[in-house]
Order: C-alpha cells, then sequence, then structure tokens
C-alpha cells in the first residue's frame, strides 16, 4: 500500500508540472519543491531542530502561538515546511523560524534526507495534515511526532472499512493534541489512548492578534461615530446578500459596510463597484467618511480592520470553506456565516455560545441584524468573553511535550 502511495504523490506532482506552464500557483509548488530538493543535499546540521509542517496560512497561525512560545521561552531552533505556496510566500522571512520552506514531495527517500539534513527533535503537524512517508522515517528514527489543533470525524478515510493502512499510519504520532470531545472519542474508540484535549490554538492566536492590532486611521476616519459590519474575506454569496440589502435600503442609516474580498483582482472589485447603488470609497484611492460602503482592494488589511467593527459577516460559509470566525470574535464582534460548516468545530462551538449567528438569506441575514442591533454592547462584551474563556491550548501542548 505504501508504494501505491507513493506512486499516486509522484503522479499529482507530475499533474502540477504540466500546470505549472500555464498556472502561477503551480509554477510557485513546482519551483519551491525544487529548491526544497537542492537544500536536502546540503550538509546535515549540528543543532537540533522542532520542526512545524503547515499546509498553507491558516494551519499557521494555528502552529504560530506554539512557535513562538518555544521560541522566546526556551530558546529552541525552529523549522517551518508548507505545502501550498499562499502559506509559504506570506511567511517565507517568518522572523521565529530559522528555516522556512516547502514540503519536499512525500517520498521515502526524500524523508530520509529532510529528518538527517535538520537533525529533527521533535515534529509537530497541524489540523489535518498527514504525510505518511514522513511519518513512518519520524518513527523509524523514534522521534517525537503530535499532532496539533487536530480535527477528526466519522467521514475520514482513516476510519472507513477500506482505510486500515491509513489508519495504522497514525500509530507514528506520540500524542494527539484534538479540538473537541467529538475527536477524542472518535480516536479512542479506534485504539489511540494518546489523546488530550488542547482546544484550538487559534484561541490564542487571536487574542494575541487583538492586543497587537496596529491603528488604521484611514479606516478610522471612514467609520466615524456610525456601527460598522465588515465583511470578511467575503465572496460572491455574501456580498450578493449584502449589496442586495445594501440596495434596498435594508440595512439602518447608522451602519455603514466594509467589504474586504477574498478576491481582490480587479476584475472581481469591478463586479462588487458595478452591483452597488450606494456611493463607496475604495481603500486604495480614498475613504471619505461621507460614503456608505467601504471596498479595501489590497491585502493584509483584515485583521488590524476588525477593531474598528461592530458586526463581521465572514466568508466561505457558503462553499464549506469558512475563514477564520475566531479573528473578529476577539475583537468582541458578534459573527455571521453561511449554512455550510460541518467541517469546523469552532462554527458549532461559537453558535452554541450564541456568539454567532447562520445566515443562508437576506430576509435572514435582515432579521439576525436587526436581533443583534438591539442589544450590540452586551453582545460584544460576551464574544469578547467567549475568547478569552477558550484560551489556553498552547499551555496545554507545552504540558505534554517534555521540551
Amino acid at each position: 500500500m505504501r508504494f501505491l502511495y507513493t506512486i499516486g504523490n509522484k503522479l499529482y506532482y507530475f499533474v502540477i508540472l504540466l500546470a505549472s506552464f500555464f498556472n502561477e500557483k503551480a509554477k510557485k509548488w513546482i519551483k519551491g519543491r525544487k529548491q526544497s530538493n537542492n537544500i536536502l543535499q546540503d550538509k546535515p546540521v549540528e543543532k537540533k531542530y522542532f520542526w512545524f509542517h503547515c499546509a498553507s496560512l491558516g494551519e499557521f497561525e494555528q502552529a504560530r502561538p506554539l512557535i513562538e512560545k518555544l521560541k522566546s521561552d526556551y530558546n529552541k531552533n525552529i523549522l517551518i515546511t508548507f505545502f501550498s505556496p499562499s502559506g509559504y510566500e506570506m511567511r517565507k522571512n517568518y522572523p521565529f523560524a530559522e528555516h522556512v520552506l516547502y514540503l519536499p514531495l512525500d517520498t521515502t527517500k526524500n524523508a530520509k534526507q529532510f529528518i538527517k539534513r535538520f537533525n529533527i527533535e521533535k515534529a509537530f503537524f497541524v489540523k489535518y495534515e498527514f504525510w505518511f512517508n514522513f511519518l513512518n522515517e519520524l518513527k523509524k528514527n523514534n522521534i517525537p511526532v503530535y499532532l496539533i489543533s487536530g480535527v477528526f470525524r466519522k467521514d475520514q478515510l482513516f476510519f472507513k472499512p477500506y482505510g486500515k493502512w491509513f489508519k495504522n499510519q497514525l500509530k507514528a504520532f506520540t500524542t494527539f493534541f484534538v479540538q473537541n470531545d467529538a475527536s477524542k472519542k472518535l480516536l479512542n474508540e479506534h485504539g489511540f489512548s494518546n489523546v488530550v484535549v488542547s482546544g484550538d490554538t487559534r484561541f490564542d492566536t487571536v487574542w494575541e492578534n487583538k492586543l497587537k492590532a496596529k491603528p488604521n486611521p484611514r479606516i478610522e476616519k471612514f467609520k466615524g461615530k456610525t456601527k460598522v459590519l465588515i465583511a470578511g474575506s467575503c465572496w460572491e454569496p455574501e456580498e450578493e446578500i449584502l449589496i442586495e440589502s445594501i440596495n434596498k435600503k435594508i440595512i439602518p442609516n447608522d451602519w455603514k459596510i466594509i467589504f474586504v474580498p477574498h478576491d481582490v483582482s480587479k476584475k472581481h472589485i469591478d463586479r462588487i463597484k458595478t452591483r452597488l447603488n450606494e456611493p463607496f470609497s475604495l481603500y486604495s484611492e480614498s475613504t471619505s467618511s461621507d460614503n456608505k460602503v467601504l471596498i479595501i482592494d489590497t491585502i493584509g488589511e483584515l485583521a488590524n480592520a476588525y477593531q474598528y467593527g461592530d458586526i463581521a459577516f465572514i466568508g466561505g460559509g457558503f462553499k464549506n470553506a469558512l475563514h477564520n470566525i475566531l479573528e473578529p470574535a476577539a475583537f468582541g464582534l458578534p459573527v455571521l456565516f453561511g449554512p455550510n460548516h460541518k467541517k469546523y468545530p469552532e462554527a458549532d462551538l461559537i453558535m452554541k455560545e450564541g456568539c454567532a449567528y447562520e445566515v443562508a438569506s437576506v430576509k435572514e441575514f435582515q432579521n439576525t441584524l436587526s436581533q443583534i442591533d438591539k442589544n450590540l454592547h452586551a453582545e460584544k462584551v460576551k464574544n469578547a468573553q467567549f475568547i478569552e474563556r477558550f484560551r489556553g491550548a498552547v499551555n496545554k501542548v507545552i504540558e505534554n511535550i517534555n521540551v
């Protein structure tokens, strides 16, 4: 089975290689792996490394508070690998890591070279990342391996009748640090007792981000004395609900809207502009406080923008690709999102705590906004307390890894 798994990885590489001739992201993916393979040929280092592997930027944010604590409090050498170009490009100069690389293709040869080259002391995989040749070689070398912020569901391959080989690969993990009791129960039922319910490390991340938030005078000027709804990492379904609500005058006069689209291409920004009947400002041009709508058409402003918001409508909830809902909650914002969020345990948790609301239509949006608006201050206090209450996952991990 390992042979077939490795062949599958090589076929995937070949497909991406073909795509790289006409796709910029695929080109970066191939180029990054060639660079990583070149580094594997270098002389092995003498100092030991704590290795963190993240699929992309979202998983990195889950690992970040643990990485920074290990670096600042324990002076550990940090190696970070990414699977996707988006994560690598954003964090390739991350100051808390000695090395940031693309993960080499998951073959036995690459795994052996990688572990030897970087003298791995401990390995950390984040949430859903399972690379079975790397895991196997780590296990053979008796290197402790941890899964952090893990989530397990019955529909995953490990727990299917035909998934026995994949489930056996999980035996490489020293400890599973999972987000919820359901994940622990499922692993226990399948013979894994090395499970700790640590919670989601992103609660620590978003709390720290809130404390470090930088002022943005342009957004502050736009807000003025009004209330603001921020459409964070929004896609077309969220945008359509908001645009229709704006055009039909459903949104009260004392509210303004800030669009922060996931896609900031000119084509997509132009689409929003042409659909709006209200005057708007483009962030890259001006931020007039007279306009009801601000469209942020640049990257990197969302995290600091939340401090000026009163409600957040987060993108991806109509596509089962929900973006970060904890980030706005840390600033006390009640959170709205679409109905497809089964894969995101934080969505269920925040809804159970009464700090978030599912909306699937303009009518539901109108009713929810009206409900929140009546008691906005209390809603914001409740959300901030929710984030603070669920912090602490990083300390639980530290306590269990023998640093």
